[in-house]
């Protein structure tokens, strides 16, 4: 039996360009950065959420001060002050909400710009959290709890009140460990550190990250890891911005990030692929999405566009090794740069090795490109009578800065006319104009998976420390400290790519209950599963941990004119 998933479905204005950055008047600080388009016909993809909720991330203290009510943006400088404005003018009401205040809107930009993607969980009281609660708090209740006090903080100090009150808020939150406590404080320095950073006043948000820095280590708690790369990626920022050099910390890890964009794999990803349950459970979900479509086509021919190790298809060897139609021919093509022409080399012969022991008529082709955005029809080499599928994971992100080039390769792709096209990315908004924006993204959607990483690996792991310290550490570096063509990490959500791929003609194919068996199958292996969220959004479905969406995975076809 195949669990029920409760479908949202978000409704977007008909006349909504999806395709155009969208710049706040209000939002601080004003953009200064636009990415460069080379096609001004396809801009740059952004997040398309309007509305206005700090509860995205399914916080459990889902009290009043933390809600706040959905704005229309055309009318949105009636509802919230500029940053030099009184709060004076505001409506005053009982319930104390932030709209009525606040006084600056990069409180409001830092910490509230948010839209529900999961279901919101039962409402807890901050008196509940304290006495039912079991064990310590995750990363993200931790950040969330900071966030209260962050604009606890902003709105009595713009209201003139001395801060003589409890620093949390509550008497509830007394009821917190000492380390809880310190790393709720940590997060709040953290937070404000951002907060002057966006204002520009640098030596002041330097000040704020010293402080982070005594106790931030990158091998201590989750959020303690956490704090002490983002600190480092503001800092970074702050010297681009000043045009002053960072001084470079000793490196602890004899490894580089060299090729972040390459298709190749190492070490590290098949450590952290074995333990976190996040890729097995799409890649699972995913073939069996392609074994629907395909169907008992005697040939198969599927395109992965990002192969890295290739253990994944093992598995659609051996599911067609056992089907009952006679398969003639499984037929892979990976795309390959020439850095990584080797690796992708290696993957084809464990493969054809692999499928030699299921006796399964099997080829494996390589497919060498620059750019993987200008291959051409031909080189796919499609045989008549081919099932083809597309496979796409974690990779079409990466092309989001260059919109001429996707288009290219997207319509090569139509010209194939696959039965299915596979998406696996990244669910979040890191492509904002704006920094607090994207500081925010990143702060929850890492501190997640930090804490997945605390639950699943060991704290002196050594694929763990290169993860967070060499790879994540350089993707929170481009979010928050690049700007313009720098900005490589453009992850977007789910309603964006859906907007984007109906402007090629794209149908989005439901998945079966098939796919969500295997889904909840491959992760019940896992002893963190009871962590792990899976929720249908509409015809795709997100996997999350404790609430916060981390990735999704969406089945395509064209519609044929």
């Amino acid at each position: 039996m195949c669990p029920n998933f409760y479908c949202h479905q978000t409704n977007l204005p008909d006349n909504f360009n999806p395709f155009l950055e969208q710049h706040d008047d209000h939002q601080f600080p004003a953009p200064e950065f636009h990415p460069m388009c080379v096609d001004h016909n396809l801009p740059p993809l952004v997040d398309v959420d309007h509305n206005i909720n700090i509860n995205h991330y399914n916080n459990p203290f889902d009290t009043h001060p933390l809600t706040l009510q959905a704005l229309d943006s055309q009318n949105i400088h009636d509802h919230i002050p500029q940053f030099d404005e009184s709060t004076d003018s505001l409506s005053k009401s009982n319930s104390k909400s932030v709209d009525t205040v606040l006084s600056s809107t990069t409180s409001l930009e830092l910490l509230s710009r948010y839209r529900s993607k999961f279901i919101s969980s039962k409402e807890v009281s901050i008196d509940e959290v304290g006495t039912d609660s079991v064990g310590t708090l995750s990363t993200v209740e931790i950040i969330n709890l900071a966030a209260e006090k962050f604009i606890s903080f902003s709105a009595n100090k713009a209201n003139g009140y001395t801060m003589f009150t409890h620093p949390y808020g509550s008497s509830a939150f007394t009821r917190l460990s000492m380390d809880e406590i310190r790393e709720v404080e940590l997060v709040f320095q953290l937070l404000t550190a951002a907060e002057k950073v966006g204002k520009k006043q640098f030596e002041i948000a330097s000040k704020f990250l010293v402080r982070c820095g005594w106790v931030a280590s990158d091998d201590g708690s989750p959020v303690e890891r956490l704090v002490f790369h983002l600190c480092d990626a503001l800092q970074e920022r702050i010297g681009k911005e000043t045009g002053m050099p960072v001084p470079k910390k000793p490196k602890k890890f004899d490894q580089k990030n060299e090729n972040p964009l390459a298709l190749g794999t190492n070490p590290s990803f098949l450590a952290t692929h074995i333990s976190l349950p996040f890729t097995q459970v799409l890649q699972l979900c995913g073939i069996q999405a392609i074994i629907d479509q395909v169907g008992t086509s005697s040939k198969v021919h599927l395109i992965d566009i990002h192969i890295r190790s290739g253990v994944q298809w093992t598995a659609l060897i051996q599911a067609l090794s056992e089907r009952k139609s006679e398969i003639e021919l499984l037929k892979i093509t990976a795309f390959a740069t020439s850095l990584d022409i080797q690796k992708v080399g290696e993957t084809g012969k464990r493969l054809e090795c692999f499928a030699k022991t299921l006796s399964l008529p099997f080829v494996f082709k390589i497919l060498v490109l620059s750019d993987i955005t200008e291959v051409k029809e031909e080189q796919f080499d499609v045989q008549d009578g081919e099932a083809v599928a597309v496979f796409c994971q974690v990779i079409l992100r990466t092309m989001i800065s260059r919109p001429q080039s996707f288009e290219n390769l997207m319509r090569a792709i139509r010209k194939i006319n696959p039965l299915v096209i596979v998406v696996a990315e990244v669910e979040a908004n890191h492509n904002s104009t704006s920094f607090v924006n994207r500081f925010t993204e990143a702060l929850f959607f890492y501190g997640a998976f930090f804490d997945c990483l605390e639950a699943c690996m060991s704290r002196d792991d050594v694929h763990r420390g290169i993860l967070e310290g060499v790879h994540f550490a350089d993707g929170m570096k481009n979010i928050v400290a690049c700007e313009g063509d720098e900005r490589v990490s453009r992850s977007v959500n789910i309603n964006t790519w859906r907007l984007f791929f109906k402007r090629f003609g794209m149908v989005e194919i439901e998945l079966s209950d098939s796919c969500m068996y295997q889904a909840n199958l491959v992760l019940q292996q896992f002893s963190c599963a009871s962590s792990c969220t899976l929720q249908n959004n509409d015809k795709c479905l997100i996997i999350g941990w404790k609430g916060t969406p981390l990735q999704s995975l969406s089945t395509w076809k064209f519609v044929q004119e």
